[in-house]
């Protein structure tokens, strides 16, 4: 009985000891290097998003993706949502639902993404140009007033001209600044008797 109780002690003592040495330093701030046990693929070889390499032509480690690829999650079984297109043919009219909520992400996207080069209104006076850009697209004229919507959701994907391509924003996203850039042309381009009866009470009331 005696020798178990020894056998015990002992074996008890060296796990103790063991998972001190292991554990018990946890939190600790140290400058030497930390012993992992079980690493579990801490330090493999891998490239970080927006870094330098030499590895591809062009020095850069993000790659784009398959020209004509989508992501999994977007429905293949919606041709305009997709590409703009209905048939041969450039599409008009929003392919998700119009709403505030829309709206609202559209503004936030627009900000994000379009507004340095096309202004916060649209007119093509964003940041850019007081460093040299020329040729920015001012969305209220006429051509991009009667342009259809799946060309400017095209446009925006693909991009066009000096303008890159923006595939990386997700589809419905694409659309709602589609949506925000619509509600822009119509915040400059707006009869006064096409507004509703309270807006127009409201410019009446002004000096």
């Amino acid at each position: 009985m005696k020798g178990f109780i020894r056998t015990f002690l002992a074996i008890f003592g060296a796990v103790a000891v063991a998972v001190i040495a292991i554990a018990g330093f946890r939190g600790d701030f140290t400058q030497r290097t930390p012993i992992e046990i079980f690493p579990d693929m801490d330090h493999q070889p891998k490239f970080k998003s927006q870094t330098l390499t030499s590895f591809f032509p062009e020095g850069r480690v993000d790659r784009p993706p398959p020209y004509g690829t989508i992501p999994f999650h977007v429905p293949t079984d919606q041709p305009y949502l997709i590409t703009g297109k209905m048939g041969n043919m450039w599409g008009t009219g929003i392919p998700v639902t119009v709403d505030a909520k829309l709206l609202e992400r559209g503004k936030e996207r627009y900000q994000i993404n379009c507004q340095v080069c096309h202004g916060a209104t649209g007119a093509g006076n964003g940041i850019t140009t007081q460093y040299g850009l020329v040729g920015v697209a001012s969305y209220h004229l006429d051509k991009y007033r009667e342009m259809a919507d799946g060309e400017i959701f095209n446009t925006i994907t693909h991009g066009k001209g000096q303008m890159g391509p923006y595939p990386h924003i997700d589809v419905r996203d694409r659309w709602a600044i589609v949506a925000y850039i619509r509600a822009l042309q119509l915040s400059q381009n707006t009869q006064a008797s096409q507004l509703p009866p309270e807006a127009t009470a409201n410019l009446q009331q002004k000096p």
